[in-house]
């Protein structure tokens, strides 16, 4: 076997086997196949297609390439939940201490950083002062078997295949392909050793997928990726063409994260965290119907449960636990510009892209893996979808500490407002659930 004959017998749009899909990522993350060989089978295959068998063959394949998180120890319930990618997207620091707080739990999640005009978890958290990210295997079992709760950044050796074929797939224009973006989610959340895992699978202006059709055959190939290696998963479609909540940006993101748990919630954050947490929890059989789990999860915010595991988790991974109350403790900037409106009306809508673009050219985002953000920059959305506004209110908030593309952050917060002389129709975020 050699990469010739797999890179020939993909032009030809033929299937490649489970053995074949296993020699080449061995091959490639050992080094014996080279960067422009495995360039010419990513690009073969953007053109010819996977079928699910070849899909989950590369999934397997991925897994098998690194160390695997064995979390049996931590009892039959173990969930997790990951983001397609998202702006204003902080549904799993609700997600994590509610389901953590509703019983025979366990939640033990595994996340990346931000890249592209999308936020990442772990710059979330790091915006937390001292707390850390960076837990061994036994420091993130141990603490989920105390206290049902944690979230460490994803390690090199947890699915190493995935990160240098990803690598090379964002310089080869190999990205965009349904398999491919379906074997690296699926394998990672494998790999990271949870038994019930539910995806937000995003789709919309602020999203990498940008239609209702293909999120569902993202989302698709995904579960049944799982059923074939064995793991619930389960997937949910939802909107992401405006920014989610009024707060876009890593510490304001926490901020929101908080009012939410103190039950302060915005109705779009609202029906998706819900939805999520109802979707996956009702496939454990703990509780006998969703509303059963609606009404759990409304005791836990209203009774202080699921703020009190947050709370829990952060003074377990070494971060200041004040700040639940002194939102100050997180930092701010040294300058914040409020953009107006000059038409009245009913906001009909915000380009979630535009918000990102603008949070990214503020400092909030980065370009680079490595490359170092302000976490305290950022977006308040003062006027949110369907909310009355008048000549002269404040629609927007940008906070930030570099001045050097103010003027282009401002003109694309204000192009990413619309208004209708009406109020609009009630949005429904929550598209479909494939199990």
């Amino acid at each position: 076997m050699n990469i010739i004959d797999l890179i020939e017998k993909k032009k030809q749009k033929k299937a490649l086997n489970e053995e074949e899909y296993k020699f080449f990522v061995n091959g490639y993350l050992n080094g014996e196949i080279e960067d422009y060989q495995a360039s010419a089978l990513l690009m073969a295959i953007y053109f010819a297609g996977m079928d699910i068998d070849e899909t989950t063959y590369l999934t397997k394949a991925m897994v098998d390439s690194g160390e695997n998180l064995d979390l049996s120890s931590l009892g039959k319930y173990i969930i997790d939940k990951h983001s397609s990618g998202g702006v204003g997207d902080k549904i799993t620091i609700m997600f994590m201490p509610i389901v953590a707080s509703l019983g025979d739990f366990k939640v033990a999640k595994l996340s990346g950083r931000g890249l592209g005009h999308t936020g990442g978890t772990i710059d979330k958290f790091e915006s937390i002062p001292d707390f850390n990210v960076n837990l061994t295997n036994d420091e993130f079992i141990e603490q989920v078997k105390r206290i049902n709760i944690a979230i460490s950044s994803q390690t090199k050796t947890l699915v190493p295949a995935d990160g240098k074929i990803y690598a090379l797939r964002d310089v080869t224009a190999t990205v965009n392909i349904i398999p491919l973006i379906a074997s690296s989610i699926v394998s990672k959340k494998i790999a990271s050793g949870a038994n019930y895992i539910v995806l937000d699978v995003k789709w919309g202006i602020g999203a990498f997928i940008k239609t209702k059709d293909e999120a569902l055959i993202l989302a698709q190939t995904m579960v049944e990726i799982g059923k074939r290696l064995n793991k619930k998963i389960i997937a949910c479609i939802t909107d992401m063409n405006m920014p989610l909540g009024r707060y876009v940006g890593n510490s304001l993101e926490i901020i929101e994260a908080i009012e939410f748990l103190k039950g302060n919630m915005p109705c779009d954050l609202k029906e998706i965290t819900y939805s999520l947490i109802a979707t996956i929890i009702s496939k454990t059989n703990n509780f006998k119907t969703k509303d059963e789990i609606i009404n759990a999860i409304n005791e836990s915010i209203y009774s202080g449960k699921a703020l009190c595991a947050f709370k829990n988790m952060i003074k377990n991974q070494n971060g200041n636990v004040n700040i639940i109350d002194d939102y100050s403790l997180l930092g701010k900037t040294n300058y914040e510009y409020h953009i107006k409106s000059n038409c009245p009306g009913y906001v009909k809508n915000i380009n979630a892209l535009n918000i990102a673009r603008a949070c990214k050219l503020l400092g909030a985002g980065r370009s680079k893996k490595n490359e170092k953000i302000d976490l305290n920059a950022g977006i308040y959305l003062n006027k949110h979808y369907n909310d009355n506004v008048n000549n002269n209110d404040i629609i927007a908030t940008l906070y930030y500490n570099n001045s050097d593309y103010i003027d282009e952050a401002i003109s694309l917060v204000g192009e990413a407002f619309e208004f209708n002389s009406d109020k609009q129709p009630e949005r429904k975020l929550v598209y479909q659930t494939i199990e």
